[in-house]
This record gives structure tokens, C-alpha cells and sequence, in this order.
């Protein structure tokens, strides 16, 4: 790749991190297949090392995504890459200790030392019982230098808000998008940065509904129908395509620090690649989003 190539692809997808999920359970949402292979793993790694991006998000409660990331990424071309991984810890209904001993096998799958984060996958484990010994023992392996950062994967219910100020994160995961900007709309991504939040947004591409035409969606969805058709002639319009849009949305979002695409194959990343690399399209974002409550909710609507 030439170096003035790579500088380009490298100032633009600097925000840009790679999901893992699907190299340990199946694809979901309208179109889903299975989990990736570890060549199709492999490619999409080497593909994202190659354009730059640096960050991968992955759990252990993604079946066996953190063994499988360990196994590709010494194959990355040419040599393994300084990616920073973000993974989420187990379920805290296996006790704290299990927690933490699995927070330190995640790095014995990965074939790491250390990793940039861990993060909570369930707030509901921290407001448990258990949660503030839960808490600590992530502290803890913070302290020992295993984990850079520690942080919560937050949806719009836990209201991430609150439990920043409960706890501290250094980071937080959140869903947001150019359909769901609720977390705009009531000053929760503003106040997570000015506290000194290291912010990370998911879902961006909601569950793949910004790409379904009327005709195709779920029962569910059919009131939502109508608006998303008139988001979709609209991003038409302004001659860029939803992948294009949704991309250009979150990563200019100044809250930001991190963009999470989960991929269910390497050409699926090289469009999103070239996607957030395009120029960003001239729309009035705040008159594009739904508010559809079962729109708002993929674990609703595409289940």
C-alpha cells in the first residue's frame, strides 16, 4: 500500500475498531449465518491490520471468539500488529473469583500479557450483591497491569450516566447511531466525555436495520416502516448509502473515542472500510433518527 494511501486510511479510520463476536457465535439479525472459521477470522484480521485499524473488541461470553483471536493474530501480515483488545468479563452468576479467573484466562486465550480494557458485560452483575466485590477485583487486575482499563458495556436502560458516577469506568460501550440517538438527544454521551470517559459506541449499524427495505421487515417493525423508507431516500439523496451514513455518523461524533463494527466476514469489513473512508455526506443527522420503541430495540425485533 503506498505511504500517502496509508496515511489517508489511517487519519480517517483512526476511530475504527473491529467487533469479534461472530468468530465465536453464529451471525444474528435478517441475514445471519453461522460463526466465522478461522481462515475467514484470520483474513479479516490481517485486512484490518492492514488498513490501519488497531482496536478489537471481543468477550468471553462470545463462545470461543478469545481462542480464536488468540490463533489468528500471529498470522496478521507481516508481523502481529499492536492491536489494542477490548474484551468483557463472564457472568458474575459464577461467582467473583470465577470472574476474575476467567478475566485472566481471556488472556491466556488471546495469547497476550495485557490487554487495553475489560469491561463489565452486564451492569446488572455490578448492582448485584456481589457487584462492589466485582468492581474491586477488576481494580485489582488493573493494578497488576493486565488490563490498561477497566469500563461497563452499557445500553440505554442502565443509564450509563449513573453508573459512571457510581463507579468510575475509565470506559464505557454504548450503543449508539444515526437511528438510535437517544444518548445524544438527553446528554448522556456529552456528560460520559466531560467526565473523563473513554467512550465507545456499538450498534452503529442497529442491528443491520438501516439496510432493510419496507418490504423485507419483521411484522414487528411495519410501523416504523413508512419513517425509515423516508431516512433511507433521504441518505439517497444526499448521494451516500446507509453503510456510508451510519459510518460517517458515529465516527464523527466528538464524544467518540471509539467506533465498533462487528463483522460476519472479511469482504463484509472491506465495505465497511471503504465506506468510512468516503467523504461524509452533507445530512442534518438529528432528522434521521427513529423513535420507534421496538425499532429502538434489536433484541426485540430480531429475535
Amino acid at each position: 500500500m503506498p505511504a500517502a494511501r496509508a496515511r489517508l486510511q489511517s487519519a480517517a479510520l483512526h476511530k475504527l475498531g473491529l467487533g469479534a463476536a461472530h468468530f465465536g457465535l453464529d451471525r444474528a439479525g435478517p441475514h445471519g449465518r453461522g460463526r466465522l472459521s478461522d481462515a475467514e477470522a484470520m483474513a479479516a484480521v490481517a485486512l484490518a491490520a492492514d488498513a490501519g485499524v488497531r482496536l478489537i473488541d471481543v468477550s468471553a461470553r462470545y463462545g470461543d471468539a478469545e481462542s480464536v483471536l488468540g490463533r489468528v493474530l500471529p498470522a496478521a501480515p507481516p508481523s502481529p500488529p499492536p492491536f489494542r483488545i477490548v474484551t468483557k468479563t463472564a457472568p458474575i452468576a459464577l461467582g467473583v473469583q470465577m470472574v476474575e479467573s476467567a478475566a485472566r484466562a481471556s488472556l491466556q486465550k488471546m495469547r497476550v500479557e495485557a490487554a487495553r480494557a475489560l469491561l463489565v458485560h452486564a451492569p446488572s452483575d455490578l448492582l448485584g450483591p456481589e457487584g462492589e466485590s466485582l468492581w474491586g477485583r477488576l481494580n485489582r487486575l488493573k493494578d497488576e497491569g493486565l488490563y490498561e482499563a477497566i469500563g461497563i458495556a452499557a445500553t440505554v436502560a442502565d443509564d450509563p450516566v449513573c453508573l459512571a458516577r457510581r463507579f468510575k469506568p475509565d470506559i464505557m460501550q454504548v450503543p449508539t447511531s444515526l437511528l438510535d440517538q437517544r444518548l445524544i438527544d438527553d446528554g448522556s454521551l456529552s456528560t460520559l466525555a466531560e467526565m473523563g470517559v473513554e467512550v465507545h459506541l456499538r450498534s452503529v449499524f442497529q442491528q443491520g436495520l438501516l439496510f432493510l427495505h419496507r418490504a423485507g421487515l419483521p411484522a414487528s417493525l411495519i410501523d416504523a416502516g413508512p419513517r425509515l423508507s423516508r431516512i433511507q431516500r433521504t441518505i439517497a439523496e444526499a448521494g451516500a448509502d446507509p453503510m456510508q451514513a451510519a459510518l460517517a455518523f458515529a465516527m464523527n461524533r466528538p464524544e467518540a473515542s471509539a467506533v465498533i463494527v462487528t463483522v460476519g466476514s472479511a469482504a463484509e469489513l472491506r465495505a465497511i472500510l471503504a465506506a468510512a473512508a468516503a467523504p461524509s455526506p452533507n445530512l442534518d443527522w438529528a432528522a434521521l433518527k427513529l423513535t420507534d420503541p421496538v425499532a429502538l430495540d434489536p433484541q426485540v425485533w430480531a429475535a
